[in-house]
């Protein structure tokens, strides 16, 4: 996508999230290295679940598509950093309904706008699905029920206002798409969050990550910030941290006048992290981790 197109979707994320707040190695090689190293005794689990942050996705990285391990994002850190064993069950391109539904509309996990291929259907993902109709939801209760999972984290909604910038006649900037979007999204994950506290039971940590500006000096980013906000009362309704995602660029993007990827922390022209990016989601996650 060009610079321009992402600016759009920028301001499309930021004004449906503003609106929102108002009213987003295989695991079991990790297994065997971490019980070799501790002893025999097992690791804690640690499952990530979420879009293509949590993923590692680098837009133009087409070759390293076909293997997974190509892609390092900020689970594997805080995995590595915690002693954790990890389940990366991220995928690029959820939608906070294609993450309940496998075949809802997603922005190119499960399918695209284009057809009913996407990047689950045609590459592997950092861990094996049951099959093509599970969704993200249903691989998160399963293995809740099934393993003693230690920490949960949870990054979506962002796929949700880039595919109203496609679908709406007003690229989703009019007052009416803009708060459908932002409910859509709160709905969503007030679903999500019940799914994994009622329904898997699961009595842990959830660790809820939020999205970065990708530039703080304009409207867009306190937009982002009210986003915040808004996901911090739903993960609160389910005993969910926050990691805050938007403080943990700040300092650095201010210092590049408010300029995420002249700072170095998101790719250019794109919208993902950087590796120092990634770096500064995980400090955000290990933060708030339970001792």
């Amino acid at each position: 996508m060009g610079s321009t197109t992402l600016r759009r979707l920028a301001v499309a994320l930021a004004a449906a999230t503003f609106l929102l707040s108002a009213t987003s190695c295989t695991s079991d090689d990790a297994a065997a290295d971490s019980d070799a190293a501790s002893g025999g005794e097992a690791a804690p689990t640690y499952l990530a679940l979420g879009d293509s942050v949590p993923f590692g996705y680098r837009g133009g990285a087409t070759e390293d598509f076909p293997d997974a391990e190509n892609f390092v994002g900020y689970p594997e850190l805080v995995a590595e950093e915690l002693g954790f064993d990890l389940l990366n069950a991220s995928c690029p391109g959820e939608t906070s309904g294609s993450f309940q539904d496998a075949t809802a509309q997603s922005n190119g996990c499960e399918n695209t706008l284009n057809g009913p291929d996407g990047y689950r259907t045609a590459y592997p993902l950092h861990v094996e699905y049951d099959g093509a109709d599970q969704s993200q939801l249903d691989y998160a209760k399963q293995a809740l029920k099934d393993g003693d999972v230690d920490l949960v984290t949870l990054q979506i909604g962002a796929n949700d206002a880039f595919l109203c910038q496609q679908t709406t006649a007003s690229g989703c900037s009019t007052a009416e798409d803009l708060q459908q979007v932002g409910q859509t999204v709160q709905d969503n994950l007030d679903q999500i969050l019940l799914g994994l506290r009622n329904d898997a039971g699961y009595n842990g940590q959830i660790v809820v990550v939020t999205y970065y500006a990708l530039n703080y000096s304009d409207p867009t980013g306190l937009a982002i910030q009210a986003l915040d906000n808004g996901i911090a009362q739903i993960a609160g309704r389910y005993a969910a941290d926050i990691a805050d995602g938007y403080a943990a660029f700040k300092p650095a993007a201010d210092a590049a006048g408010g300029d995420s990827v002249a700072a170095g922390l998101v790719l250019p022209n794109d919208v993902h992290p950087t590796d120092k990016g990634q770096q500064l989601l995980a400090d955000a996650v290990t933060a708030v981790v339970d001792d």
